[in-house]
């Protein structure tokens, strides 16, 4: 690897490669993706290659510790929920695009669970992947919240720190009963409206 193409790895791009190895790396992220989700971040590596279709080999070739798996998978899936968030902003209704964020950051959590926690002890709370992640997702909630505020539907008081523990909360109470997440959203999503509207988007409108 030389030089340029390190600097681009350690400052969390992608490495340029053959058009079957992105194809392999991402179906690795996919498959740890549901693996973390479904069994911590200490989900077994044999077990994540062999859902993605590929070798262990091919694993640690591209990830070649499970902090590096798990810092892709973490960033994949911050920039996932950035970019929903973007592009809601840009093609439907305030409404519909602060629930359908509200329901990305959902399933975010949901994907997130151990993850953070197992990245923070091995790479340090204030390590560039955790900083970085941390200040995009506060600049998309920011952003988000200022369309939704500025079209008038939704509280002028509620924060982006306001709407990331109330998901949160709701994300943990539903760990054994995941069917009643979208209910518990919408009853959050109607709280949050503001006076005199009616109820934000629910899930089958946004």
């Amino acid at each position: 690897m030389d030089m340029i193409e390190k600097a681009r790895t350690d400052a969390g791009d992608e490495p340029r490669m053959r058009a079957d190895a992105r194809r392999s790396r991402a179906k690795l992220i996919e498959a740890a993706t549901i693996a973390f989700a479904e069994n911590g971040a200490d989900a077994p590596l044999e077990d994540i290659a062999r859902r993605a279709g590929v070798g262990i080999g091919t694993l640690y070739r591209h990830f070649p510790t499970r902090t590096d798996l798990q810092a892709g998978v973490f960033r994949s899936q911050v920039d996932a929920v950035c970019t929903t968030a973007d592009e809601l902003i840009g093609t439907v209704t305030p409404e519909q695009a602060f629930a359908g964020s509200v329901r990305a950051i959902a399933a975010y959590l949901v994907t997130k669970r151990g993850l953070a926690k197992a990245l923070i002890d091995s790479l340090g709370r204030d390590s560039e992947l955790i900083s970085a992640c941390s200040g995009r997702m506060s600049d998309t909630l920011d952003r988000l919240l200022g369309h939704a505020q500025g079209a008038g539907v939704l509280r002028p008081d509620v924060t982006a720190k306001d709407v990331l523990r109330l998901v949160h909360g709701i994300v943990m109470a539903c760990e054994k009963s995941p069917e009643d997440t979208d209910r518990l959203l919408d009853v959050m999503l109607d709280g949050l409206r503001a006076q005199g509207r009616g109820a934000l988007a629910s899930r089958h409108e946004s």
